[in-house]
């Protein structure tokens, strides 16, 4: 049987096999999945925002920001027995959750989240094997260590599996 693991925004979890790593209310926010099909142990990280602001550099590097996320996994998957050649990444959330009219100068996140994450996979060498992003809905995940198959839940929407 399966354990578990819950991810929050900010935030991000590494697991072994047999686990299930979930996160709930990918808005803009982005969902990034790091595994290792041999360890059969993988990461998932819930990210906030893009990067951080101008003047926020001195700042402890957290999960919160997209572009720091990756790495973070990387190494903490490295400590667990994985090896960063074999990782595969899975990107899922990023949407507009706002209609045009009731934007604000903060418009863009999802978008900007999905391509903080992209470029971070291509700076370390991780190939992207799937995503679901964009569009105007959230999204919920759950992540199996053993298969690495990403199970994507939207209101009013078909199950994705990817």
């Amino acid at each position: 049987m399966s354990r578990i693991v819950s991810v929050g925004i900010s935030e991000f979890k590494i697991a072994s096999a047999p686990t299930i790593l979930m996160t709930y209310g990918l808005g803009s926010c982005v969902g990034i999945a790091l595994h290792d099909p041999v360890a059969l142990t993988g990461g998932l990280a819930h990210t906030l925002l893009p990067a951080p602001v101008r003047g926020m550099d001195t700042m402890v590097r957290s999960a919160k920001f997209t572009c720091w996320a990756v790495d973070l996994m990387i190494e903490e998957l490295i400590k667990c027995g994985c090896v960063a050649e074999r990782l595969v990444a899975k990107l899922a959330g990023g949407a507009t959750m706002f209609e045009p009219q009731h934007r604000t100068t903060h418009s863009g996140i999802g978008e900007r989240n999905v391509t903080a994450a992209k470029e971070a996979l291509e700076r370390r060498g991780i190939p992207l094997a799937a995503s679901d992003t964009g569009d105007d809905y959230g999204r919920s995940l759950e992540f199996n260590t053993v298969t690495g198959i990403i199970t994507v839940r939207a209101l009013q929407r078909p199950i994705k599996r990817m």
